[in-house]
C-alpha cells in the first residue's frame, strides 16, 4: 500500500510588515504597510499588519486606496534585502527537518516530511515545532497548513492566522474542505471565481461535485486540474531545496509619480520596464518570444494585449518597439495613463536560438551585445550610471529603478 504523504505549507505571517517591525520596535501596535513611494505614488500595498488589515487594507491595493481605509496608515518602503535574507533564514530551518524544500514565494514553502516522521514525529508535531522555533530564533510567526497533498497544506495554512497549525487528513478533507468558498482553492482567481459563481459553482465541494466533462469545456485543462484540487487528486511533488526552477514568464509593472498625457510621457516609463525585464532575461541566460504590454488609465480601466517578436530575443531595444506599437495600436482609452506593465513571454534558453546572416536579425543580435555591455557598467556603478536620453526629457517620469526596487518570483506550481 502506497504511504500517505505529509506535506507542510508554511507561510509566514505578513512577513515583509512582520521583519520591518521586528526592525523598528515604534511600529508595533501600530497599523503599518510595505509598499512604494506615497508621495510619488509608487507601487502597490506588499504587505501590512493585523492592526492594518483591522481596517481592510489588502494587499496588492493601491496606496491611496489604503489610505482611504486607514487614514493613519504608516507605509513603509520595502527592504528586500532584509526579505531576503529572513526568508533564507526560514529555508535553513525548514532544511533542518527536509531536503524537500520548494519556495513559493519570498514568504512561503511546502516541505514534504514523510520521510521524517521517524526522527520528528507525525505532520502536526513537526509543523508545531517549526513554528516554535520561527519565533523563537527568527521573531516573527509563522502559519503551517498539514494535508496529504499541496494544494490542501496551502489551503490549510492560509485558515488560520497568525501562527496556528491547521490539520487537514485525507479522511476528513470533504468536510474540512468542500464547505469553504471557491476563491480559497489555489489558482482561482477572482475571474475564475466570477465564471464558477455565474454557473452556480460557490463552494470547493460544488467545484469537486461539477462534471469534470463541463469544466473541462468551459475552462480547458485548467478546469480539469481545479476539479482534481478540489477532489484531494493533487499528486504533484515537493521539489528538492536545490533544484532549479522553471522560469515561465518574467516582468515587471509601475504605478507612475504622474499621469502620462502623451505618447512621449509613455516611452519613458515604458523603456525603463523594458529594459529592467531584458536584463532579468539576461541574468537567466534566456529570451522571449513575444511581449506583453498593461496599461491601466486614471479611471483604473485596464486591459492587456500581446504580440510576436520577430526573433526570440534579450533586447530592451526590441521589446520596447513591440511594447510602444502595441500601445499605439490597441490604447482603447482617451484617459491619461496611470500604470504601466511589460511581461516577456514564451521564453526559451539562450543558447537554443540561432544566429542569423538576415540583416533585421543581425541588428537583434548587436543590440544584445551593447545591452550586456550596459549591464556591467550598472553592476560596476549602479543603475543610473548609464542612461539613455530619452530618460533625460523628464527625470521624475524616469528616476526610478525598477529592477533594483523590485524582485519577481517565477511560478513554479504545475509541472
Amino acid at each position: 500500500m502506497k504511504k500517505n504523504r505529509i506535506i507542510l505549507h508554511a507561510d509566514l505571517n505578513n512577513f515583509y510588515a512582520s521583519v520591518e517591525c521586528l526592525y523598528n520596535p515604534g511600529l508595533r501596535g501600530k497599523p503599518v504597510a510595505v509598499g512604494g513611494d506615497a508621495e510619488k505614488r509608487h507601487g502597490i500595498i506588499l504587505a501590512k499588519n493585523n492592526e492594518a488589515k483591522a481596517f481592510g487594507v489588502k494587499t496588492g491595493e493601491t496606496l491611496w486606496q489604503a489610505r482611504q481605509k486607514c487614514p493613519g496608515l504608516i507605509f513603509v518602503k520595502p527592504r528586500y534585502d532584509l526579505y531576503v535574507k529572513y526568508s533564507r533564514l526560514a529555508r535553513s530551518l525548514y532544511e533542518e527537518y527536509t531536503s524537500q524544500v520548494e519556495s513559493f514565494g519570498l514568504d512561503e514553502c511546502w516541505l514534504d516530511v514523510t520521510n521524517s516522521e521517524t526522527l520528528w514525529g507525525d505532520g502536526k508535531r513537526i509543523a508545531d515545532e517549526i513554528r516554535l522555533r520561527v519565533k523563537r530564533e527568527l521573531g516573527v510567526t509563522v502559519s503551517i497548513g498539514v494535508s496529504f497533498n499541496k494544494v490542501f497544506a496551502k489551503l490549510g495554512s492560509d485558515m488560520k492566522k497568525p501562527d496556528a497549525t491547521t490539520v487537514i487528513p485525507r479522511e476528513t478533507f470533504q468536510e474540512i474542505v468542500w464547505p469553504l468558498p471557491v476563491e480559497n482553492l489555489l489558482f482561482v482567481g477572482r475571474a475564475t471565481t466570477r465564471k464558477l459563481k455565474s454557473t452556480g459553482v460557490c463552494t470547493i465541494g460544488d467545484l469537486a461535485q461539477t462534471n469534470v466533462n463541463a469544466l473541462r469545456r468551459r475552462f480547458g485543462k485548467p478546469g480539469e486540474m481545479l476539479w482534481n484540487f478540489a477532489n484531494g487528486l493533487d499528486e504533484s511533488r515537493v521539489s528538492e531545496a536545490d533544484a532549479a526552477q522553471k522560469i515561465k514568464t518574467i516582468g515587471n509593472s509601475s504605478t507612475l509619480p504622474r499621469d502620462l498625457t502623451s505618447e512621449e510621457d509613455v516611452k519613458i516609463p515604458l523603456y525603463i520596464l523594458c529594459e529592467s525585464v531584458a536584463e532579468r532575461l539576461r541574468d537567466h541566460s534566456l529570451k522571449c518570444c513575444s511581449v506583453q504590454l498593461s496599461l491601466r488609465d486614471n479611471g483604473l480601466f485596464q486591459y492587456e494585449r500581446q504580440g510576436p517578436l520577430i526573433c526570440p530575443t534579450c533586447s530592451a531595444q526590441v521589446m520596447f518597439e513591440k511594447a510602444f506599437a502595441l500601445y499605439r495600436g490597441n490604447y482603447l482609452s482617451n484617459n491619461p495613463i496611470r500604470s504601466i506593465g511589460v511581461r516577456a513571454l514564451k521564453l526559451v534558453p539562450e543558447n537554443g536560438t540561432q544566429l542569423s546572416l538576415l540583416p533585421e536579425l543581425q541588428q537583434v543580435h548587436r543590440r544584445e551585445a551593447e545591452e550586456a555591455v550596459i549591464d556591467s557598467i550598472r553592476r560596476r556603478y549602479g543603475h543610473f550610471s548609464i542612461q539613455r536620453g530619452i530618460m533625460l526629457l523628464d527625470t521624475k517620469l524616469s528616476g526610478f529603478d525598477p529592477k533594483g526596487e523590485h524582485i519577481i518570483h517565477p511560478e513554479v506550481f504545475v509541472r
